[in-house]
């Protein structure tokens, strides 16, 4: 109880409360961009953490993740343009209510479904991450091993086209994550007599250059062929349109919840993420509805599904991350670098050894939900001015902040990584490789190369040591199921 009432404490700081604040106010700002997301603001503030206290530096990229939920939206209603891939589905209905005349109703109730997911989630979070961990602390290193197996192999199947091309990204990723000295031997490994390369690539440089960098080049090279936005008015004259009645609200609790329920669940998996959790809730909400042919028309009960249902993957997220250590989503592997960089690993071990850490970060969580509506209550007309602002301003001006923020993080050599693997980003993009089962494979390796040769070391070579080994023999036997199922139906799509 003590260590819950100092995290508490901690994350009640006003120094900390300004960094959320911050953070939420620059996630939604970047989400409503068409073309960045909140990916691309927590690569290029992830080196910025490097001079905050821990409280502050996972409240701030947490800040980045809420506030981008609620951006995304912004352009999918106004422009029928997704600020972030999971707002895809937020443009079914809620564009068709800005034609309407009724884009703030809209944004209105994205607003309000978005904060209703993303506490539920949070709740859920903060009740099962303590017993989650208190099991996950008995797992050695095979079932280390076979975790990290499955999330690949969840990752690779359901994350891009095919799940050879998601494979070979996460094998090139863990491949990458070699480089450095060996955890055993101590000996150099793939560093070519470059002294900075001896601790290896800083996870920063990745996700900077794949993600920020490499969506920039991405996206200059779409809109060098010419795009065609439409603008819409936010002004109404029907004083109606322009709110969510208590009532209109209420008639949308029980899509809300539910959608919360779905995407929390889907977050806790780890690799299927916030997009997969917007679909599946939308049609849910769509099949229990008294008038299905609503949706795709103009129902705030569609926005509201989606809405709530991405949102809900951001705090859920943060259960396999926090007891297992292993990312669901690359906003989460992000954040995992920010934890290592601050001496903190995520696992098993995290309650017992980081408490007050943790449960400040939970208290930074509350917080920002609180800061999401605010914000988005206040600023709903500026982000619409927001979604005005040319390409030809936007991505060199993000470039800028990409290469400044990888020179605070190492100097004049991290951004030389940062436009290597900003090319490799925009090479990823064009060959359809998921560029999220590179970085999630980057950022796991090391746990997977560990566990591993633990795990030869305990066996003696011998493969009947997995038999003593229920758990891990279940999971590994959930993967093959997984890859099973995978490969099934992309043959019948076939």
């Amino acid at each position: 109880m003590d260590q819950i009432i100092a995290g508490f404490a901690d994350a009640l700081t006003i120094t900390n409360i300004v960094l959320v604040f911050a953070g939420v106010l620059l996630g939604q700002v970047f989400g409503a961009i068409p073309g960045l997301s909140a990916l691309t603001a927590i690569a290029i503030a992830v080196p910025l953490t490097y001079y905050l206290p821990p409280v502050g530096a996972l409240g701030f990229l947490v800040g980045i993740n809420k506030g981008g939920t609620v951006g995304g939206a912004v352009s999918a209603i106004l422009m029928n343009t997704p600020g972030s891939p999971e707002a895809a589905a937020t443009a079914f209905d809620g564009h068709p209510l800005a034609k309407q005349g009724k884009p703030l109703k809209a944004l209105k109730i994205a607003l309000y479904s978005s904060v209703s997911g993303d506490t539920f989630s949070d709740l859920v979070l903060i009740l099962v991450a303590a017993p989650l961990a208190a099991f996950a602390i008995r797992m050695g290193p095979p079932e280390i091993m076979s975790v990290v197996i499955l999330a690949l192999t969840v990752i690779a199947g359901l994350v891009g086209l095919s799940m050879l091309k998601g494979l070979i990204a996460a094998a090139f990723g863990m491949l990458l994550s070699t480089v450095g000295l060996d955890p055993e031997a101590a000996s150099d490994r793939f560093v070519f007599g470059i002294a900075e390369l001896m601790d290896g690539i800083p996870i920063a440089a990745v996700g900077i250059g794949v993600l920020a960098m490499g969506e920039v080049l991405h996206q200059i090279k779409l809109h060098s062929r010419g795009t065609d936005d439409t603008h819409l008015p936010l002004a109404s004259k029907n004083r109606a349109d322009r709110r969510i009645s208590l009532a209109e609200f209420r008639s949308c609790i029980r899509t809300i919840l539910r959608s919360a329920a779905i995407g929390t669940g889907i977050g806790a998996i780890p690799g299927i993420g916030s997009s997969a959790a917007a679909f599946i809730g939308y049609e849910a909400a769509k099949r229990a509805s008294d008038k299905p042919e609503s949706f795709g028309k103009g129902n705030i009960e569609g926005v509201a599904a989606v809405e709530a249902a991405n949102s809900a993957v951001v705090g859920s997220n943060f259960i396999p991350l926090l007891a297992l250590g292993i990312p669901g989503n690359v906003a989460a592997a992000l954040i995992l670098g920010a934890f290592v960089v601050h001496g903190i690993t995520p696992g098993p071990h995290l309650m017992e050894e980081q408490g007050q850490l943790i449960y400040g970060l939970f208290g930074a969580m509350i917080i920002g939900n609180i800061c999401n509506f605010l914000i988005g209550n206040a600023g709903l007309r500026f982000f619409v001015m927001v979604t005005h602002v040319p390409a030809n301003i936007i991505f060199p001006a993000t470039g800028l902040l990409c290469l400044t923020g990888a020179f605070l993080a190492g100097g004049s050599f991290a951004m030389l990584l940062v436009t290597g693997f900003a090319l490799l980003g925009y090479i990823l993009r064009k060959l359809d490789f998921s560029f999220v089962t590179f970085i999630i494979g980057f950022v796991l390796g090391p746990m997977f190369e560990l566990s591993f040769r633990q795990t030869v070391i305990l066996a003696d070579g011998e493969l009947a040591y997995l038999l003593d080994r229920p758990i891990a023999l279940s999971v590994l036997g959930l993967a093959t199921v997984v890859v099973i199922k995978v490969l099934l139906t992309l043959k019948s799509r076939a």
